[in-house]
């Protein structure tokens, strides 16, 4: 193949990955093949592979607007906060109070659930207008105390005994709204097992064709309207960002001094972009925790860790990048939190690793007589803590190696509008096309 011949094929492929759109194509892409291949290696069938493609898919979308949530307030506007548990708990509890049947324990007002969704929305909303404008008098490290412990208020409140009549208290919220797919697919929503609906049939049908059964069906059908969610969540911060709104909130990021120069009222900006992040993740937490496949509110869900998550997520993608925020939430979904179990699991139905040290010093001594069962067996029953020392070594690699994380470190020009161009009248384009030499 001749040199020119390469580069007509090359070319265009290149062209289309400069779009970060085709980058996270095709990155969900690997990960729904990656976990194929890991649920065909554990011998499931076509019902236990959707499963777990679902679950993959649906954390990675949530995590997606959770964290574009957190984008807009840190990676646009600098501000560092880390109560995101906090604003999540509200908006799930908050649409539980609302929507919940008034017969339930605890009961709601049983309103009907979009009602719920926005009250829930714009209680987070609220909490975050209320808590941005004396926090926000403060710096860096202050405004990260100061949102972390009001996370822990909300999450404390909800615990507390004196409110269990209407939060669940410790025990939590177990009288939640009927997820929507349920009632578009079941005639009594309450009851998976229940006579399909006209438009049940057909998408029961269309599942059962590729031998699914029901119960995945359903959750499978919620999840893709978690990454319409996420498209929309996405859509609308990305123009957010190129609005003159977006431009002051970056400038107020890179040089806050400067943009008050300019005659901007950056206490104002920063309080309506904490708002609106508050509210986005209220959206999460709903979609998340009150109508997701596993639907459970209680206190403990709501733990600082959470929080790190998230920021985990954003720093992998980049801080900035509402394409990098997608990114990085779907990658650590994947592939640091679903993909160690599983592979566990693949490694453990393979080879018989019966070994069980009792701590590391047990597991490494026997390599010096060439045993390595007991280290295998020490990694593999640790796992679970093992991911959570991979994330932090990966978050020192990103540090030193690419601190704006895999899409950050974007130029972007201070104009709503393209540059180049010649808008004078009577001008063409030629100028600009040709570097700028212009015969007048």
């Amino acid at each position: 193949m001749s040199e020119s011949t390469t580069r007509d094929v090359l070319d265009p492929l290149r062209n289309l990955f400069a779009y970060d759109a085709a980058k996270v194509t095709v990155m969900f892409l690997g990960i729904w093949a990656l976990f194929y291949a890991f649920g065909t290696q554990l011998g499931y069938g076509n019902t236990g592979l959707l499963a777990l493609v679902r679950r993959v898919t649906f954390l990675s979308a949530v995590y997606g607007i959770v964290v574009l949530a957190l984008n807009i307030q840190w990676g646009y506007a600098g501000l560092f906060n880390i109560g995101v548990a906090g604003f999540m708990a509200v908006g799930a509890y908050t649409v539980a109070m609302l929507s919940s049947s008034p017969t339930g324990a605890p009961p709601g007002l049983g309103l009907p659930l979009p009602i719920g969704i926005i009250g829930g929305m714009l209680a987070a909303t609220l909490v975050g207008l209320v808590a941005a404008l004396p926090a926000l008098r403060l710096k860096a490290d202050y405004l990260a105390i100061v949102t972390v412990a009001l996370s822990e208020i909300i999450r404390i409140f909800y615990n507390t005994p004196a409110f269990a009549d209407i939060t669940g208290g410790a025990s939590g919220f177990d009288n939640l709204p009927t997820n929507p797919v349920n009632a578009l697919l079941l005639q009594d929503p309450t009851n998976t097992v229940s006579e399909p609906t006209a438009v049940g049939e057909v998408v029961f049908s269309f599942f059962s064709s590729f031998g699914v059964e029901r119960f995945v069906a359903i959750p499978t059908v919620y999840t893709v309207g978690v990454l319409v969610a996420l498209l929309v969540v996405y859509l609308v911060l990305e123009r957010t960002g190129k609005s003159p709104y977006g431009r002051v909130l970056k400038a107020i990021r890179e040089d806050e001094t400067a943009a008050q120069s300019l005659g901007k009222d950056t206490q104002n900006f920063k309080v309506r972009a904490f708002a609106l992040g508050c509210g986005l993740m209220g959206l999460a937490g709903i979609l998340w925790f009150a109508m997701g496949p596993r639907a459970s509110i209680t206190p403990v869900t709501f733990r600082p860790n959470i929080t790190f998550y998230i920021f985990i997520a954003l720093i992998i993608g980049g801080a900035g990048s509402n394409m990098g925020s997608v990114l990085g939430g779907a990658l650590f979904a994947s592939l640091l939190f679903e993909a160690p179990p599983v592979v566990r699991n693949i490694i453990t139905n393979a080879f018989e690793v019966s070994a069980d040290p009792a701590n590391l010093i047990e597991a490494l001594v026997p390599i010096a007589s060439g045993e390595l069962m007991p280290l295998a067996g020490f990694l593999l029953n640790n796992i679970d803590t093992l991911r959570f020392m991979g994330m932090g070594l990966l978050l020192v690699v990103l540090v030193q190696r690419r601190p704006d994380g895999l899409l950050g470190a974007r130029k972007e020009t201070a104009a709503g509008v393209s540059l180049a161009a010649d808008t004078r009248p009577g001008h063409s384009n030629a100028a600009a096309e040709n570097g700028g030499d212009d015969d007048e």
